[in-house]
């Protein structure tokens, strides 16, 4: 494979059920690379061993005065030398393809897994985790698997030096054959305290970058409650102990280079004075003395790959680690083969919950807690957490959504979680995704009641003539509020116009006069398609068609809102937000009327910042108790 022939068509299924099975499955994937290099490596290799060897003969001609033999000590030297070249530049080249296909390959994976497990990826692993393996944890890996074949010719190199020094000059020959083996392995009872030292550093500063963005994502709420200088104690700490826990372990690898340098050069030095006593003696030529001596002190240049490979392979015994994590992830059942195509038409059914959504209606669903409400909408999506692995999947018109090949699933049922991502482009390309052609991006737009965000993009357009669609949205939609991100994602999602499109909290960042023109928008606009709402807004759930309340994992009551406003106590304390002692008076007398919706926080705020700031500020006061 060479780099102009990159994506692969297939990257494979790996061997995931371990880090080092991972990483020798990718080296024999790559194996026709990994040999070219080696060859490649032998020829550099041999040429700077056999560079003494030249040197030698050509003193030795002039110590004897012949001419003949200068000449091929000479002609050695040239052949040897363009040997080197070749070689070099070679390796170089074969071992970069090697690098670059490789991690090319790793990275082809986890997208192919990340497209596979979709937003619920992160729910199973950290966010920060994922983003770590398909960027500094692919580069490490390919350093290993371009590293092994460099290493591999260095060994056998210094195998054929030795056996060639014995058979050249046996006296001196025998003492480097071995001290070799000692040198190459001397290091190798310091590499698993190394190796622990780095693992450490990696995790220390794992928790610092995670400690960053976590301060950077709420700055806004610590400036208003003054608790900047505690996450920047906090950082500061935990940068410090990254700063002490990296010295510790460039300590270790400075020891062990230390010991590649102090070790040969030990050895180089025995050589020369057993040599020289040789020479005295008349038991060897000059020639032969100086051989010995330059094969030895390019010896070093073989060796320092032992040091590589012990360093790559700790480096990415970790990083295999958890790309292996990452791609042993996978649906709750696999698609047979005569799994149908056709997107299935009827109801879905959820039968761990028992929420059931008629198809073609509008169906709320009602949960007391929010993590429920989310675990629920991956549930629907096909998507559940590992805790629900093992149980039924969902049903969609009777068919298991989990056995439908993956494309098929993915057109039956859309999930937009609460928390939805806008990528960077402009509008149009935003809005620019996989879908029937029945909704345009307009009708999306006017019931996702984006008309000042139009407004608003079209006065940031100074270079597209004030046309919308034609604006750039930076990444995540940082220049735009809440409610307007939160809209843009809707409208997205009513682009799409799946068959079953599940909502989880889709106006939870919006006014109410906002969400109520939403809500009759996106009714209006999916009128005949199957539309599953995760919401608690009064306003929301009087304009559905049916409502499910889901208490402890199962669904309980079932009806339209006034239904289950005026009978049902559990349902009203969580629309009305009840307290205790209020339920215990209702549950004894009339039901109470039902209250108006509930007065929401403006598009700049959100609720999920204001139980952040409540949860910050709680944090401070016990800090300064």
């Amino acid at each position: 494979m060479q780099i102009q022939d990159l994506p692969y068509a297939d990257p494979g299924k790996p061997d995931v059920r371990s880090g080092s099975r991972f990483l020798l499955w990718l080296g024999r994937r790559q194996l026709g690379g990994q040999v070219r290099c080696l060859l490649w490596g032998l020829l550099l290799q041999l040429g700077i061993a056999g560079l003494p060897l030249g040197v030698g003969l050509a003193v030795q001609a002039v110590v004897d005065r012949d001419g003949g033999r200068l000449g091929l000590g000479i002609g050695l030297l040239v052949a040897f030398g363009l040997a080197i070249a070749a070689g070099d530049t070679m390796v170089h080249r074969v071992a970069v393809t090697n690098w670059i296909t490789a991690a090319a390959r790793v990275q082809q994976l986890l997208s192919r897994k990340t497209a596979e497990l979709g937003s619920v990826l992160t729910r199973r692993v950290a966010a920060g985790e994922v983003v770590a393996v398909s960027t500094s944890d692919v580069e490490k890996i390919g350093w290993f698997v371009e590293a092994v074949s460099r290493f591999a010719s260095a060994a056998v190199a210094l195998v054929l030096v030795c056996v060639g020094l014995v058979l050249y000059q046996p006296d001196l020959g025998l003492v480097v054959a071995l001290a070799v083996p000692v040198l190459a392995l001397a290091a190798l009872p310091l590499l698993p305290r190394a190796t622990r030292r780095a693992d450490e550093q990696r995790e220390k500063a794992g928790r610092a970058t995670e400690l960053a963005s976590d301060t950077v994502a709420g700055l806004r709420v610590l400036r208003g409650i003054g608790g900047e200088e505690l996450f920047l104690d906090r950082y500061r700490a935990a940068s410090q102990e990254v700063r002490r826990t990296a010295v510790r372990s460039a300590r270790m690898w400075a020891l062990i280079a230390a010991i590649q340098v102090l070790l040969p050069g030990l050895l180089l030095l025995g050589v020369v004075v057993h040599g020289a006593r040789l020479a005295l003696d008349g038991r060897i030529g000059v020639g032969e003395l100086v051989t010995v001596y330059g094969a030895v002190a390019l010896t070093h240049h073989p060796l320092r790959a032992f040091e590589e490979i012990a360093m790559a392979y700790s480096f990415s015994r970790p990083s295999a680690k958890r790309a292996a994590r990452v791609l042993a992830l996978s649906r709750t059942a696999t698609p047979t083969p005569e799994a149908a195509r056709e997107v299935p038409g009827g109801d879905l059914y959820d039968p761990v919950t028992g929420v059931l959504a008629p198809a073609g209606r509008f169906t709320a669903v009602v949960c007391g807690d929010p993590d429920a409400a989310g675990r629920l909408a991956d549930r629907l999506g096909g998507h559940p957490a590992e805790a629900d692995e093992g149980h039924s999947s969902v049903l969609l018109g009777g068919v298991p959504l989990d056995e439908l090949p993956l494309d098929t699933a993915r057109s039956a049922v859309l999930v937009q979680d609460k928390d939805p991502v806008l990528l960077s482009g402009t509008l149009a390309e935003l809005l620019d995704v996989p879908s029937s052609g029945a909704v345009t991006a307009a009708g999306a737009l006017e019931a996702a009641q984006c008309r000042d965000v139009l407004e608003a993009l079209a006065q940031a357009s100074v270079d597209t003539g004030g046309d919308p669609m034609r604006t750039r949205i930076t990444e995540r939609g940082r220049s735009l509020s809440g409610g307007q991100r939160q809209r843009l994602a809707l409208a997205r999602s009513l682009v799409t116009d799946p068959a079953v499109l599940v909502l989880d909290e889709p106006t939870s960042a919006v006014d109410s006069h906002t969400e109520a023109r939403v809500a009759a928008g996106v009714k209006r606009l999916r009128a005949g398609r199957t539309t599953v709402v995760l919401a608690s807004s009064p306003l929301l759930l009087d304009l559905a068609d049916r409502v499910v309340l889901v208490d402890g994992g199962t669904a309980v009551a079932v009806g339209t809102h006034r239904e289950l406003l005026a009978g049902e106590p559990r349902y009203r304390a969580v629309v009305t937000r009840e307290t205790d002692e209020e339920l215990a008076r209702g549950a004894g007398g009339p039901a109470e009327p039902a209250q108006g919706p509930k007065e929401k926080l403006p598009e700049e705020e959100s609720p999920g910042e204001e139980s952040l700031e409540e949860e910050l500020q709680d944090e401070l006061e016990g800090e300064s108790a």
